[in-house]
């Protein structure tokens, strides 16, 4: 479906007809574009809107299928750059992603939303009281686009360090329980975000760099600028998925610590009661010839004795912290 379509002459929305291509051969009169939004179109709807404007089969067939890897494209004169929308669902800890396609010549600019919605009526807005920007065409419309984008990254990795930073508090609130399934749940999606963001990084290096002269030379700067802020969302991300990895293996050695805990304690009650076992198994043993059964104090020092021992070697584990 249609989400917005508008022709832009000098900066400037202008009245036109509804038709697609019409409006592109009015852009290319008056040396203005059109800037068409799509949402989810099936093969009929893309054909319908923009067949007259014969995309590549190739362009057309990433439009209506989507699932592209953010990269960037040249179809016989016309780009094709698309980016992944991430969102963050805090109450469940959950990344979601959607897609932009965006097809790009000097009168026209369509961009094809799939999967969850992006602010796009806002940076359409935005655009829209900068004429001064705005007229520099369908590559400051991508400027404006891809900034949105990449300025979502950083305030979900934002929130995600937040989400790490709750799971450190728990590992480390010395709780006798792992949380290794949370961390790993939080991993995934460190996972999704992080192949989301990354593979943007060559698309927009691509844009900056001298030789790609389809951008105007004025807007190469604030394609770098976009750039620094894509480097930080990716470096941050980074950082952050190394730091849960360093989490999970301290909760990992945490619950082996615990482990280790128990073990000594068990082993320590065991030694405890070995010494009278042992005492108790010899004169259990039924010997016909034993001096000591017919000693008057024997049995008094016999309990006195495992007494002693018991005593000695329970203050000895204490004292070394197995008990």
């Amino acid at each position: 479906m249609i989400v917005d379509c508008a022709l832009y002459i000098n900066g400037v929305r202008t009245p036109g007809p509804s038709d697609v291509s019409d409006l592109v051969d009015i852009a290319k009169r008056e040396s203005g574009f059109v800037w068409l939004g799509l949402a989810e179109p099936t093969e009929a709807e893309f054909n319908m809107v923009v067949g007259e404007l014969n995309f590549h089969p190739l362009a057309v067939e990433d439009a209506i299928n989507a699932n592209q890897r953010p990269k960037i494209e040249d179809y016989e004169g016309l780009t094709f750059f698309t980016l992944r929308t991430v969102f963050f669902d805090a109450s469940r800890s959950e990344v979601s992603t959607g897609e932009l396609l965006c097809f790009i010549n000097h009168n026209f600019i369509v961009i094809v939303r799939h999967g969850e919605g992006s602010p796009l009526v806002s940076v359409r807005h935005e655009l829209e009281s900068r004429p001064e920007i705005l007229k520099q065409g369908p590559y400051a419309v991508l400027h404006a686009v891809a900034d949105k984008v990449i300025d979502g990254y950083t305030n979900i990795a934002i929130e995600l360090e937040q989400e790490v930073a709750k799971l450190e508090t728990k590992v480390f609130g010395g709780q006798r329980q792992t949380f290794s399934q949370d961390i790993y749940f939080l991993k995934r999606e460190f996972i999704e975000f992080r192949h989301a963001i990354e593979p943007l990084v060559l698309p927009i290096t691509k844009i900056t760099s001298e030789n790609f002269l389809d951008v105007p030379h004025n807007l190469k700067p604030f394609f770098r600028d976009t750039l620094d802020h894509l480097l930080h969302a990716v470096d941050h991300a980074s950082g952050l998925d190394t730091l849960l990895t360093n989490v999970l293996q301290a909760d990992l050695a945490h619950v082996q610590v615990q482990q280790n805990i128990d073990v000594r304690k068990i082993s320590a009650w065991v030694a405890l009661a070995s010494g009278p076992t042992m005492i108790a198994g010899i004169y259990g043993m039924n010997f016909r010839h034993m001096p000591e059964l017919s000693f008057w104090y024997g049995y008094p020092i016999v309990l006195s004795v495992m007494g002693g021992l018991t005593g000695y070697l329970f203050r000895k584990f204490k004292k070394s912290g197995w008990l």
